[in-house]
């Protein structure tokens, strides 16, 4: 009995990996194609769906949770949502936003409204119909796993495969239709996928927060790289390990819903990307922040003492003696005096480049604090300089 049990979770976390690595690769494409909140609307649509297949499976004599028939009839009511958003944006002045928003509130109170009913049916199994809604491992069967393993593994083959048109469309409409590419195919092609990741995550993820696990490994990713060759592999590994850990710990309490788990595990990536990506992390934006700073308080302050002030700023004079540019009485050191010179040599060749519409792109790109020598060639800097001897 524990081989059989050990074999089930295995098989569960194995089906939520395949399931996060197909939601991640997915949801990226969404999240790069400003269309996150689609798949907010679909996840919400299936709700009637889900109890019209209880309601018919019971009326054909049957338990009501069989999930084959939960999925189908999840599949065409989530169909049925998204037909509508699409109808609603291109039939009528509401915007796509507007249109998820009515589709989204309305299927899924419909959904509630059904869902009481089934409660108060005499026939069939209600009985935890509603851990759907958060997803629930606790009482998946071996086949339902199954199920879920090979539906994950047939959506990630599918977008692996359509992985690159679907970028090039979330990139450049443009280029991608230069290409011959069709991108209302493309874009119906993704929306399959989303649905497809919808209706089979909602066993172990549930409706209402499989949206998260579509979303949150893309963004986590986008946090951590700016390269998009890179950024869909990451969402994908993101979503597999945040499903295999999530439904492991599940496994471990089921009285929590695995959904919430999963999503959370997916959070704790998140946070930590936010904090400690290379690129866009908080540590990383107030480290350069710091390196800026202390790049203007070095050049602001030789700039006064070539000019011959003194510099009474406290972080200021400390920096700038911690550089070697000042001694502790305030006079300038022989290399701080060279740094001083070339700093309003520079001021001096950037007051005349401002005069000058010419360099106009140049400065717009230049941050007022960089050594123009790195921008220059020696002849040109020449140049400048006896131009601003001639204007002079």
């Amino acid at each position: 009995m524990s081989f059989a049990l050990s074999y089930n979770v295995v098989l569960v976390m194995i089906g939520a990996g395949l399931l996060g690595i197909a939601a991640g690769v997915t949801g990226t494409f969404m999240f790069l194609r400003k269309r996150a909140l689609l798949s907010d609307a679909v996840s919400h649509a299936t709700l009637p769906g889900l109890c019209g297949g209880f309601i018919v499976m019971v009326a054909l004599g049957g338990t009501g949770r069989a999930l084959e028939g939960l999925l189908i009839g999840s599949t065409i009511s989530a169909a049925l949502g998204l037909w509508v958003v699409q109808f609603l944006k291109t039939r009528t002045r509401l915007t796509e936003d507007a249109a998820i928003g009515a589709v989204l509130s309305s299927f899924f109170g419909l959904g509630v409204v059904m869902l009481t009913l089934i409660q108060t049916m005499s026939a069939g199994q209600q009985a935890g119909l509603d851990h759907l809604l958060l997803g629930s491992t606790a009482a998946m069967l071996r086949e339902d796993a199954q199920i879920i393993a090979a539906g994950g593994a047939l959506v990630l083959c599918i977008a692996l495969i359509l992985h690159r048109p679907m970028m090039l469309t979330a990139f450049d409409e443009n280029f991608a239709q230069s290409l011959g590419l069709n991108l209302r195919l493309i874009d119906g092609a993704a929306m399959a996928l989303i649905l497809a990741v919808t209706v089979i995550g909602l066993k172990i993820v549930g409706l209402i927060l499989i949206v998260a696990l579509l979303i949150i490994p893309s963004v986590t990713a986008r946090m951590i790289s700016n390269r998009a060759h890179h950024i869909t592999p990451l969402a994908g590994v993101i979503g597999g390990v945040s499903g295999m850990v999530g439904a492991g710990i599940s496994s471990l309490a089921p009285d929590l819903p695995t959904g919430a788990i999963i999503v959370l595990v997916s959070s704790g990536f998140f946070l930590f990307a936010l904090f400690f990506a290379p690129a866009r992390g908080v540590l990383a934006s107030a480290a350069r922040a710091r390196k800026f700073q202390r790049r203007v308080h070095r050049r602001q302050g030789l700039l006064a003492l070539a000019q011959g002030y003194h510099v009474h700023e406290p972080y200021t004079r400390k920096l700038l003696q911690h550089d070697g540019y000042l001694r502790a009485d305030g006079v300038l050191t022989e290399r701080g005096e060279d740094a001083a010179k070339a700093a309003l040599r520079d001021e001096t060749r950037l007051a005349y480049l401002r005069r000058n519409p010419v360099y106009s792109e140049f400065l717009s790109r230049h941050d007022g604090l960089s050594d123009l020598s790195r921008s220059f060639t020696r002849d040109e800097l020449h140049h400048i300089d006896r131009a601003m001897e001639t204007k002079a």
